[in-house]
């Protein structure tokens, strides 16, 4: 069976057990959905200096940034772990130098780390929504106190004493050359808008290349419609600015309520940002707070969710659907050999993927 042929045959069998709804165009489709075109990229975006983007490279490995001179923001977004770091939780400073499953130290964060791909496309940021911009966001990890920590005036202050910085700061703002925290904040956030997933096998796929999705991958993209995941998960990012609860495990010992911290109301108690299904291959284990280990539990655990019945094929085929066909690393941190603060770069050991 040609892959054409075995696409056809799915939106034969979807019609024959739906009834008419589907409709002529949709069956002539060869997705489930209406295709949209990838998002524009944002004017902030268009025109930035390539100075600032290579200024926001650097200083996302530097573990200057950090109270103990050893975490970075590759610590927990490493490219090796998928631009996540492979572990339930986050560890922030004070574990050493060491990233990925063998970090270990006193300030383990009560959320997974997410990755950081399309980031640019969203309204909201942080599984909260506490960000409304990256500018916003990238100051956060900076000073949290169980992240980073740093001081903002002593960090200010030791970027402007590194010459390289002091020269790179002023070519990257030529209109405000100083070393800020809004410089700082803006050079980051310039630097992971750069982290695109739209050039997967999907995206190929639905750009007049068919014959890329083998027949059990199409099998899998409408199991994933049937059972209604893009109702959350919409292409063509497989995300949505919402927050729900869909009772994840708890953890023994961590308490969070989710967006009912931010916003006080009982009913966001639990609730948490609709994630991008994008490249979720490399950053096991999944959700909040990194109950689940695997992709296929995870879908296992939204498809009990729904309620509606549905078969270990099911599961299989959509962990398919989205492991092989929304995989797309062509845009991934590519890590300095050095740093302009001469500091050790975090370690992911050898092999550790």
């Amino acid at each position: 069976m040609t892959r054409l042929a075995g696409a056809a045959l799915v939106l034969a069998v979807l019609a024959t057990a739906c009834g008419d709804s589907a409709g002529t165009s949709e069956a002539d489709s060869l997705t489930p959905w209406p295709v949209t075109a990838f998002p524009a990229l944002p004017e902030i975006m268009k025109d930035v200096p390539e100075a600032r983007i290579e200024l926001g490279h650097l200083l996302f490995f530097d573990p200057v940034l950090s109270v103990d001179r050893q975490t970075a923001c590759v610590t927990c977004h490493s490219e090796i772990w998928g631009m996540g770091d492979g572990m339930a939780r986050a560890i922030g400073h004070g574990a050493g130098l060491q990233a990925g499953p063998g970090r270990r130290g006193p300030n383990m964060l009560r959320r997974n780390a997410p990755h950081l791909y399309n980031l640019a496309f969203r309204a909201t940021l942080l599984w909260d929504g506490d960000a409304q911009t990256l500018e916003e966001q990238a100051l956060i990890p900076i000073f949290a106190e169980d992240e980073m920590d740093a001081d903002p005036q002593t960090l200010v202050a030791d970027l402007a004493s590194i010459p390289e910085y002091a020269t790179r700061f002023e070519d990257a703002f030529p209109e405000d050359p100083r070393v800020t925290l809004e410089n700082l904040a803006s050079a980051l956030a310039a630097y992971q808008r750069r982290f695109l997933s739209n050039r997967s096998t999907y995206d190929a796929y639905v750009e007049g290349r068919p014959e890329l999705m083998n027949d059990e991958e199409v099998k899998g993209m409408y199991r994933f419609a049937e059972m209604g995941c893009d109702g959350c998960h919409t292409p063509p990012l497989f995300e949505s600015e919402t927050f729900a609860n869909r009772n994840v495990p708890e953890v023994e010992g961590i308490v969070d309520h989710g967006l009912e911290e931010l916003t006080g109301r009982e009913a966001d108690r639990g609730k948490f940002r609709t994630m991008s299904l994008r490249n979720l291959m490399s950053t096991e284990p999944y959700f909040h707070n990194g109950s689940i280990t695997s992709m296929s539990g995870a879908i296992r655990h939204e498809l009990e969710q729904s309620g509606a019945p549905f078969t270990d094929d099911d599961v299989r085929l959509i962990t398919l659907f989205i492991n092989k066909t929304l995989r797309d690393e062509t845009q991934e941190a590519i890590r300095p050999p050095t740093v302009p603060s001469g500091l050790p770069l975090p370690i992911d050991p050898p092999g550790s993927r």
